[in-house]
């Protein structure tokens, strides 16, 4: 049996920081592989050294090749498995042929010494992602860190976010971690913007409370079913929208038509009204909110998408229902209590023939939902929806599930 090839994680302290284990594996080998930065942390080894860099093809020839025949071994900065050459290799020719041995990496280091989670944070590298896409996720969460890159540094990642009107995060930049020149920077975007910083560092970004997402720019707007990110959505609810599959099938049951009129209740960011206005022009689309924030976001989004017949309305439903046209349909979201409380309500409003659609995405809010509705107007249409969208990494493609949701629908008897 050929044997395995250990991958070993390696920290800035070296071989000094190894396991017994480990640095017998190293110590052993008749050619070591790594990157020239973490081969520099081993003077110690007379193996030869073959560097890791862009030539990833012809290192996994030289691999294939030695099989077998000599005693081989990887190292790799931190954990090989995080953004390391490990799922690469084993990709290439095969998990059967390697052992894992990680060290702390210089991620959990960084914001092990900026004291905050990282259970949360959206993680990636600068080096083989591309800066939009990174920006364009940055954009809509909490927590950031950045593995940076020659090409971007912290600065000109800084410059780039704030010209894109992302300004809302405050910044800690994380050099040569466990070195004897360790630095750590913090303070707003601006600040940083003409430092230069060590290679080798990690930049996190931590979002301030209660700043409202900026909108994506440049996306071409659709009618129906655009991308949850072009809503603008306030924090902490981001995420909350009603997603944009689930919401062109709500669409699709609320079967809407130019003239009918439309209710939002519990509108949000606005996302459901805005599409439904797209839908029944020149009718209007209300959309009820009774949070100040959605409210105003409710008006900015409309303003974004160019859509003047839609009205917010601000107030708590079912009270505000009181003095607006009956609706050809409504669409109800949320998990709350409020939500089966609205219920009668808003199916007592409806014109004969009206549709009804509820979405909910708890098991608890599914079954009160459908016992009022089964009373209401049975019977009840019943969808769920599990989604999974495509995600590329490392020349694959994997699948990031989105929580399941519920769609309930009754139609009002003509």
């Amino acid at each position: 049996m050929t044997p395995k090839i250990p991958i070993i994680g390696i920290g800035p302290d070296g071989l000094s920081g190894l396991t017994a284990r480990s640095r017998d594996l190293l110590t052993s080998a008749q050619v070591v592989f790594g990157s020239e930065s973490t081969l520099r942390l081993l003077p110690e080894l007379t193996a030869e050294r073959v560097p890791i860099g862009a030539d990833l093809p012809e290192v996994i020839e030289r691999i294939r090749a030695d099989l077998g025949s000599k005693r081989m071994a990887v190292a790799a900065g931190g954990d090989p498995l995080f953004y390391g050459t490990a799922r690469y290799l084993c990709d290439k020719i095969g998990p059967e042929h390697f052992e894992v041995a990680p060290h702390v990496s210089t991620m959990q280091l960084a914001f092990a010494r900026i004291m905050q989670s990282w259970e949360d944070a959206y993680l990636t590298d600068l080096a083989t992602r591309p800066l939009d896409v990174v920006l364009d996720k940055v954009r809509t969460v909490e927590t950031v860190g950045l593995f940076t890159s020659k090409e971007y540094p912290p600065g000109r990642v800084a410059r780039e976010l704030l010209a894109r009107g992302i300004h809302y995060f405050r910044v800690y930049v994380c050099e040569n971690l466990g070195g004897k020149d360790e630095r750590i920077t913090q303070g707003e975007l601006g600040d940083i913007v003409d430092l230069t910083f060590d290679p080798l560092n990690i930049l996190i970004l931590k979002r301030k409370p209660n700043v409202p997402d900026r909108p994506k720019a440049g996306a071409r707007l659709r009618r129906f079913g655009n991308p949850d990110d072009v809503f603008a959505q306030t924090r902490p609810k981001t995420g909350l929208i009603t997603q944009a599959e689930v919401r062109s099938v709500a669409l699709a049951q609320l079967d809407l038509h130019p003239g009918d009129v439309a209710w939002d209740v519990g509108a949000g960011s606005g996302s459901v009204a805005i599409e439904m206005a797209n839908l029944i022009a020149p009718s209007v689309a209300y959309a009820i909110e009774q949070d100040s924030a959605d409210y105003h976001l409710i008006v900015a989004n409309a303003e974004t998408f160019g859509v003047t017949n839609i009205k917010p309305v601000f107030g708590s439903a079912p009270e505000v229902f009181t003095g607006l046209p009956a609706p050809d349909a409504v669409f109800i979201g949320g998990n709350g209590g409020e939500v089966v409380r609205l219920l009668e309500a808003s199916f007592a409003a409806l014109r004969p023939g009206g549709r009804l659609v509820v979405n909910v995405g708890t098991l608890e809010m599914i079954s009160a939902t459908y016992e009022v509705l089964k009373r209401l107007a049975p019977p009840v249409d019943v969808l769920l929806m599990n989604l999974a969208r495509g995600v590329e990494q490392l020349e694959t493609l994997r699948f990031d599930a989105v929580n399941p949701t519920v769609l309930l629908k009754v139609r009002k008897p003509s």
